[in-house]
């Protein structure tokens, strides 16, 4: 039969979401003209099936909207719970695929939804924001966003007062669009709706900053991507000079800002529910070493040229937002340090860059005694590991970017900013992430210098190991396995926390190859190492 709400190739498949709201439309049509008959509804499944009957007119029958919609009021018993339940599936399961008509249909009746405090207002809105293609300058897209602003707006003291999540979600999502579209100069068509963009968001970190912190740090990475809108450069100043202008109680300084992780529900509002579905069966399901076609399909489908922005809300999501289980951890699955490193190599230098600091923004202010997880800072650490010896550019470009950040990243909190990626680095050491970041200090490909300041941020020293009399030829390699064996029977002796271990450790760090020590260390563990321990 042919869909009045979706349009779809003869070959699609009916959704059963659609066919149910048909069936129930059809069977109740006569029904859904007043007058209304006066009848109340004995069993629920005659009060689901109205409800799905309205909404179905609502969407296909335009002209008869203020008819359903008295009607509606009319009938309601749950507080519009079920009603809205229906209409965030239909905007989560089809609303790209909807006719123009329906689209605006869906809008009315969200609007509606609101102005009557329905229960799932908030998850209705939620799913429309998530329709907000990032990159799309279409005027489809345009419209949505023109939309969703105006309800925003309309609603903004029953919003801030009720449902105040929702208005920093919103603001998450409308500074991600301004850096996408403060890029493409000379649009016309951009200016109208970037006004408005503005004005909301300005409005939001002016008013109201407290509910805007509440999106924790990620807030300043998407402040410094807006840094070309002249309104925002104002506001930045006042923010790192002058903070007291935000008016919230006991906010001093932006490094309280840095403390406060992001939730991964604001990278998720980024992500279309289609992409996050194939995202996660990506991470789920797909063996390493058979993803490329996956890769690849993910690519054409999310990752055009005009869309690539997308791929850091994508790292975003990765690190914050997808945290899989021990049992895929421990599977053949593709782990998450991979498709990370797809993403870096998929794109050029310019997103590269944004993508290497959205894998590395929870580093720069890590604490896990507050409420930072390992499991965010998990990726990048194995993708610097695992791309050494046959990627080593990879880890190179990694260690030489997070050494960056240390230095530059914010001059006048240096300290806080090496404090966190110190942490980290440590972190990932002590809960097992990585047995050892050894690999990577021994690699010869990488510069000493690099490899010193790494070393530093795991508080060791890096020293040459002095001459021995026991190996005075110039060849070195029983020297360095009997440096290993030595640092390990220190441990098991006295314990890893002593100080006596540490230069026998610093001695084989400066004799031994890398892909040795990680070879060793699995050995050590499966219990096949061939050396006396």
């Amino acid at each position: 039969m042919e869909s009045k709400l979706v349009n779809r190739s003869p070959y699609d498949a009916d959704s059963p979401l659609e066919t149910s709201l048909r069936a129930a439309f059809s069977s109740l049509k006569s029904k859904l003209r007043p007058p209304f008959p006066l009848t109340i509804l004995d069993t629920e499944e005659e009060y689901s099936k109205l409800n799905r009957a309205i909404l179905y007119g609502t969407l296909c029958e335009p002209e008869l909207t203020e008819v359903h919609i008295k009607h509606l009021h009319g009938i309601v018993s749950d507080a519009y719970k079920y009603f809205t339940k229906m209409l965030v599936k239909v905007v989560n399961e089809f609303y790209c695929k909807t006719f123009g008509n329906v689209k605006k249909q869906i809008l009315r009746m969200t609007r509606e939804m609101v102005s009557v405090s329905a229960i799932g207002f908030d998850v209705l809105l939620v799913a429309l924001l998530r329709q907000i293609v990032g990159g799309d300058f279409s005027k489809e897209n345009s419209w949505l966003c023109v939309e969703v602003l105006d309800i925003l707006w309309s609603f903004w003291d029953c919003l801030v007062e009720e449902e105040p999540v929702i208005l920093s979600g919103a603001l998450y999502v409308f500074m991600r669009l301004l850096a996408d579209q403060s890029r493409v100069l000379n649009d016309p068509s951009n200016e109208s709706l970037m006004k408005m963009e503005i004005s909301f968001c300005l409005r939001m970190l002016r008013e109201r900053f407290s509910i805007c912190l509440r999106i924790g740090r990620d807030i300043v990475r998407l402040l410094q991507d807006l840094l070309s809108i002249p309104e925002f450069q104002e506001l930045w100043r006042d923010l790192v000079c002058n903070p007291s202008t935000f008016r919230v109680d006991g906010f001093v300084d932006i490094s309280q800002i840095y403390s406060r992780r992001t939730s991964g529900w604001y990278f998720s509002l980024r992500l279309t529910p289609e992409m996050e579905s194939h995202l996660r069966f990506l991470l789920s399901h797909v063996k390493f070493g058979s993803q490329k076609r996956y890769q690849v399909w993910f690519a054409k489908k999310f990752l055009l040229s005009e869309k690539s922005k997308v791929a850091i809300d994508i790292v975003r999501f990765i690190c914050c937002g997808h945290h899989p289980s021990n049992e895929v951890i421990g599977s053949d699955v593709i782990p998450r340090w991979a498709v990370i490193g797809w993403l870096l190599h998929h794109h050029d230098d310019e997103i590269r860059t944004k993508l290497k600091l959205a894998l590395f923004y929870d580093w720069l202010f890590f604490d896990e005694g507050a409420e930072d997880s390992v499991m965010d800072i998990e990726p990048a650490v194995l993708l610097m590991v695992h791309s050494v010896p046959k990627y080593v550019d990879m880890t190179r470009s990694l260690v030489e970017f997070v050494v960056m950040l240390s230095d530059r990243y914010d001059t006048r909190r240096k300290e806080v900013v090496f404090g966190g990626i110190s942490r980290a680095f440590q972190a990932v050491v002590k809960r097992g992430v990585v047995r050892s970041l050894d690999v990577v200090l021994t690699c010869d490909m990488i510069s000493p210098v690099l490899r010193e300041i790494l070393a530093k941020f795991l508080q060791i020293e890096l020293k040459t190991a002095p001459a021995d009399f026991r190996f005075p030829t110039t060849n070195q390699t029983r020297h360095c396995f009997t440096r290993y064996i030595e640092f390990h029977r220190c441990v098991a002796a006295k314990g890893e926390d002593s100080g006596e271990c540490a230069k026998f450790a610093n001695y084989y760090r400066a004799l031994c190859p890398g892909e040795w020590i990680e070879k060793w260390n699995e050995q050590r563990e499966s219990g096949t190492f061939p050396g006396p321990l």
